[in-house]
Order: structure tokens, then C-alpha cells, then sequence
């Protein structure tokens, strides 16, 4: 997109564009979403910005009115396998927080001045500034939905120090950590507390098929680490996460929520599938807050909520054959993983083995939450175990095989094939859901070589799966 398309799609309020890309207006010091519903600002004092951090940087404040901050995530980054895609899911996943730029550097294979550059350059911010900006948003969530005190929250949300915390809370919201919390909208419910959980609002664009995510969720239910409970349309997806600093429990909701009104809206409902975009309600149970940014990113990967339903469906639906699958369902979703190393010993054993591994060899929660009982046994676990998963399990262990977030998806698939008793379609189907890669196919699949579904083979075979189950 040029300025001037960007511009149309600000004029239009265009929620598709939500993520995508930021504009800011030179004469209020303030950026925002595409969709925002204040009045349209003059060209001439607009100005475009790829990322938040970027506006940020620059100066420009963060909307009350619109929050850009809580927006879904650009769909690029899923797609893009270089340099500046692999970073921008590893800041997302924490990385620069936990590990510094040396650390996302040298996950990169790059210097840290390479990465820095290469980042400036095409988002008009560094992997500091990018951080920054993903702590600021973190620390606002804490804020305006628990009662924990400040200095808490400054540790949790990653900032190294609460005079950090302060300065940049005052720089991106134009407020005081305090005024911010007094600011928070009030939904007729209380506060949240740690033994509560943090609610959360999971972003996504356009139209969601929360109704096929959760089918597939529920189909590959491990007992132990997860369950899916309520009647169809009105589910609960809950389960275990195994975390860099300790353990957390969420639950997501399936009936989503329609921004334009604010609505719940069923997953198959007919207003699902002309709503412009909305959110999942979800809660989090956390062993350590400094957990919050990293446990949100890896659902946003699990139910796929930074994609673009609008191109691809416009894609697919452009080949005969798709076009009236896609019509059926809109905004189909080709959902990930909360951990990739955990699906890829899934995806090789089953389900059924995978449930006595969790059993045999999983971390035992302090306290089981209704059938929730374990987190999946880390890769040490079971690197001793013979045969291919011994292999698996010692490879993940080491690093010599690394399904990260930011992991370089062509190696990760190489290795795999490299590891005795892993075929062809299993490392694929590692890659498309471990790896999230959006574009795969599965070998023997009769229509794996179809080009014109590219970037979005992976949708394309969500679509033809569900259409053979019907």
C-alpha cells in the first residue's frame, strides 16, 4: 500500500487495516488505528507509521479513544520468513525481555547492530523500541483490569525498573500509571485479583470460525493438560501452559465478540460471518506475572489471531474450487500451538500416547484445576526414551532442533527429516502448526502443488479437511 491508499482506508475507518500498519496526526500528538471513529485529519498532518513502536518513537502518544495498542498483531510477520519476520515473533514471544538484543541476536545468526539496522530500516524501530512498546500495552492490561500494586506491575509488564516504568507510561499514554488505572472503562465487574485470573480481550480482524477451532481443539483434547467443556457455540478451551519463569491455566471462551457492537456473537450464528472484527474473552492464571506477554502471544498463535481473513479469503476464493467452501465459512482459521515443542512429540506419538506421557512423566500442577492436572513433560523429560521419540525429545532438548517462535522454518524442517522415524507429512505437519507457517502442504495430498493458493495453502487445507468431514 502506497500513502494514498493508506489514507482511503483511514477515511474509511477500514478495520481491515487494524494492525497493518498506524497513523499518526502531527497536529495532536496522537496515533491511531485505521478504524478509529474520530474525525478524519487533514493529509497534510498525517503521518504512517509500520508499527506502534515506530509512532512511539517518534513521539506521538497512544489514542484513548481508539487504543491501537490492542490491536491484532500484522499478519506479515506469520508470513514472512526473514530476518525481520523471524525477530518480529520473537519479540512478540518475550525474547528481547527475557534474553536482551545479544540474546535475540545471536538467535537470529545476525549481530545485534545487523538486527538493529535491519529493523530501523524497515519499521522505523529497534528491537528495544519495539519491546518497549509491548511492555507499555502489557502494563496498561495490568493496570485497568487487576487491583496489583504499581511496583508490581512495572516487574510484571518486564520494565527494569519502576522510574522505566513511569517514564514510559508517561510517553506513551500522556498519563501517570495511577491516572491510567483511573482511566480504565468500566464493565460492571470487578477488578481482577491473581486467585481470579487476568481477563483478557484476544484481538482479531475481520470474521472468525471459532466454531472450527474449537472442533479441532476438542478432537485432540490430552487429558491431563487440557478440556473442552459446554455444549457446541458456547465451549470453554482450557488447559496448561509451561512458561519461561513458571506454569499458567487459561481459559477462552468460544463465543466471540463483535467490535462494531459489543456483542457476543455464537460461533455458528449468522451474524458471524459479516462482522468486521472482534475478540475472544479468555482468562489467565499465572505462577509469575512476567509471564503475561508470552503466555498472550502463544494463544494468539494457537487460535491464529493475527491472521488476515480478508486476503485470504480473497485468495482462495478466487479458485473454483475453494470459492464455495470459502463462501461456507469466512474467516477460517489454521490454528497453531501454545507449545510447539509439546506438538511436536503430539503430533508423532498421538493422542493416546501423548496422554501417558503426561501421566508417566509431566510436571504435577500444585493444584489441580478441575481435569486440569499437568503441564506437558518438558523435552528432558523424555529425551531417554527409545526410538524416535528418544531422538525428537533429545533434539529439542539440545537445541539442535529449535521450533521458536522466531525459528528458521526451513531448518527446523530439515532437522526433523534428519531425525530417524520422522516422515515427510509429520515433519509438515509440524512445520504448519508448531512453526505456524501459513503456506505448507502435506505430502500425498493430491493437491499440494497448487501454486495459485500460495501464501495460504495451509487455510486451503483447513478448508478441504472440513469439507471432506461433511
Amino acid at each position: 500500500m502506497d500513502e494514498e491508499t493508506r489514507y482511503e482506508a483511514v477515511r474509511s475507518r477500514d478495520a481491515r487495516f487494524d494492525g497493518a500498519f498506524f497513523f499518526a496526526v502531527r497536529t495532536t500528538g496522537i496515533y491511531c488505528r485505521p478504524s478509529c471513529p474520530a474525525v478524519t485529519p487533514k493529509r497534510q498532518n498525517v503521518r504512517f507509521y509500520a508499527t506502534a513502536a515506530a509512532a512511539q518513537t517518534s513521539g506521538f502518544r497512544a489514542c484513548r479513544r481508539c487504543r491501537p495498542d490492542a490491536v491484532p498483531g500484522s499478519a506479515d510477520w506469520n508470513v514472512r520468513a526473514d530476518v525481520v519476520g523471524r525477530a518480529m515473533r520473537m519479540i512478540g514471544d518475550g525474547v528481547v525481555d527475557r534474553e536482551g538484543v545479544p540474546g535475540l541476536a545471536v538467535r537470529l545468526g545476525y549481530s545485534a547492530r545487523q538486527v538493529q539496522r535491519q529493523l530501523t530500516a524497515e519499521l522505523g524501530a529497534g528491537p528495544v523500541a519495539l519491546a518497549r512498546a509491548q511492555r507499555a500495552h502489557t502494563a496498561r492490561v495490568l493496570l485497568q483490569t487487576t487491583d496489583l500494586p504499581v511496583t508490581e506491575i512495572a516487574f510484571a509488564a518486564g520494565f527494569a525498573s519502576v522510574r522505566q516504568f513511569n517514564d514510559t507510561i508517561r510517553t506513551v499514554y500522556a498519563l501517570t500509571p495511577t491516572a491510567l488505572r483511573a482511566a480504565a472503562p468500566r464493565r460492571g465487574a470487578a477488578r481482577a485479583t491473581p486467585a481470579a485470573g487476568i481477563p483478557l480481550r484476544l484481538a482479531h480482524r475481520g470474521p472468525y470460525r471459532a466454531d472450527a477451532v474449537f472442533d479441532l481443539l476438542a478432537e485432540e483434547t490430552v487429558t491431563g493438560v487440557e478440556e473442552v467443556t459446554g455444549e457446541r457455540g458456547a465451549r470453554t478451551y482450557r488447559r496448561t501452559l509451561r512458561l519461561p519463569h513458571g506454569t499458567g491455566i487459561v481459559a477462552v471462551e468460544e463465543t466471540h465478540h463483535d467490535t462494531a457492537t459489543g456483542t457476543g456473537t455464537g460461533a455458528g450464528s449468522a451474524g458471524e460471518a459479516v462482522h468486521r472484527g472482534g475478540w475472544l474473552d479468555a482468562r489467565l492464571h499465572l505462577t509469575d506475572l512476567r509471564d503475561l506477554t508470552t503466555a498472550v502471544q502463544r494463544l494468539r498463535r494457537l487460535f491464529d489471531l493475527d491472521a488476515d481473513p480478508y486476503a485470504v479469503d480473497e485468495r482462495l476464493g478466487a479458485d473454483p474450487r475453494l470459492a464455495p467452501l470459502v463462501a461456507a465459512r469466512p474467516g477460517l482459521r489454521s490454528p497453531g500451538t501454545a507449545d510447539p515443542d509439546e506438538f511436536a512429540v503430539r503430533a508423532l506419538v498421538g493422542r493416546e500416547e501423548a496422554g501417558r506421557l503426561v501421566r508417566e512423566h509431566g510436571t504435577v500442577l500444585d493444584a489441580a484445576c478441575g481435569g486440569l492436572t499437568h503441564t506437558f513433560p518438558a523435552p528432558a523429560a523424555l529425551a531417554t526414551a527409545p526410538g524416535t521419540l528418544g531422538a525428537l525429545a533429545g533434539a529439542l532438548a539440545d537445541g539442535s532442533l529449535r521450533l521458536d517462535a522466531g525459528a528458521d522454518r526451513d531448518d527446523a524442517e530439515a532437522v526433523l527429516l534428519a531425525l530417524p522415524g520422522v516422515d515427510a507429512r509429520t515433519a509438515a505437519l509440524i512445520r504448519m502448526r508448531a512453526l505456524g507457517d501459513p503456506d505448507v502442504t502435506l505430502p500425498g495430498d493430491p493437491d499440494e502443488a497448487l501454486d495459485a493458493w500460495r501464501p495460504w495453502r495451509s487455510y486451503a487445507l483447513h478448508h478441504l479437511a472440513l469439507a471432506g468431514r461433511s
